[in-house]
């Protein structure tokens, strides 16, 4: 049985999540480079040491849901039962985050995104740090027994999957079929004998 957050969590990821709505707010209404960190932290009522606490960069405040994805992302892999194997795992976690990233409302963070160089950067960045994460629990993975390249093509395989169904007209479809590629690729390298 899992307990409820206490009063003191609770606390803290209402104010994280009032500093992220907030920032997202303002973004759109003035554009993202004419609103500095002072202006989030007065809009949202929490001192800039605050807003710091929980978020490192003013990027971060547009990529909020970054640490929950990655977190995913590995128990994914993690929290698969046993015999249960790695690519559907993935494929079912990527469905899960493109439909989140997809939703109503979204897409004008997303064109906010695309339209300003320096969080394209921080994306690319952010993309990058999580296909390490993913590499490394599928190497650590005893039941899978491919090459660090095996593992790092395949992570790098299902973060850009997220990125090109993302932008899909049907977003949906673009992961099946985009996993039916890495589920082949993922084949090739079980029959590969390891170097």
């Amino acid at each position: 049985m899992t307990l409820p957050p206490g009063r003191r969590a609770r606390k803290k990821a209402a104010t994280r999540q009032n500093i992220a709505d907030t920032a997202l707010r303002l973004f759109r209404e003035r554009g993202y480079d004419a609103v500095g960190i002072r202006d989030v932290a007065a809009a949202a009522d929490v001192a800039v040491t605050t807003l710091f606490s929980h978020f490192a960069s003013k990027e971060a405040l547009v990529f909020e849901q970054d640490e929950d994805f990655e977190q995913r992302l590995t128990q994914a892999v993690t929290g698969r039962t046993p015999h249960e194997p790695l690519i559907p795992a993935l494929r079912r976690e990527i469905h899960a985050m493109v439909r989140h990233c997809t939703a109503e409302g979204a897409e004008p963070i997303w064109r906010m995104i695309d339209e300003t160089p320096t969080l394209r950067r921080y994306e690319e960045s952010m993309r990058q740090r999580h296909a390490e994460s993913l590499a490394t629990v599928i190497a650590d993975d005893p039941d899978l027994s491919q090459t660090s390249t095996a593992c790092r093509t395949i992570a790098k395989f299902v973060i850009d999957a997220f990125s090109l169904a993302r932008e899909a007209d049907d977003p949906d479809a673009a992961v099946d079929e985009i996993f039916r590629m890495i589920e082949a690729a993922w084949k090739v390298t079980e029959e590969i004998p390891p170097i």
